[in-house]
């Protein structure tokens, strides 16, 4: 489980720099501000979680917590920083991500429960 964590947290985390650098350099004359800002808080919490999976491969945890908390991560990152892509640029594409904004707080939620679950588990540890 640990190795496919660290993987999963690299690809992550190397997803949030490609995409926060195209968002930086290929989307500023095409986006408006505000989009912009939005499009940096996907990337922003893309990679607090990317480093987050990579220490969680280190940390003192059940497998069963591992997974629950990499399976969270894995669809809350995908689920909030990627609607967020969508609807940042929601105007340079034919699909309309409003339709599907919804998925934006349900991965908000993913990652908040995947905390929540890390702090049980630090307080019941020994």
């Amino acid at each position: 489980m640990d190795k496919k964590i660290k993987i999963a947290g690299a690809v992550f985390g190397f997803l949030a720099v490609l995409i926060g650098a195209f968002g930086a350099h290929g989307l500023e004359k095409i986006l408006d501000p505000e989009a912009i800002a939005t499009f940096e808080t996907g990337v922003k919490y893309q990679m607090y979680h990317a480093l987050l999976l990579l220490l969680i491969s280190t940390f003192a945890l059940s497998e069963k917590t591992k997974k629950i908390v990499f399976i969270l991560l894995f669809v809350g990152i995908i689920f909030f920083s990627g609607s967020i892509y969508g609807l940042a640029t929601n105007n340079l594409t034919a699909f309309d991500f409003k339709k599907i904004a919804f998925i934006t707080p349900l991965g908000g939620t993913l990652l908040i429960v995947s905390w929540g679950v890390l702090l049980f588990n630090f307080i019941k540890g020994k």
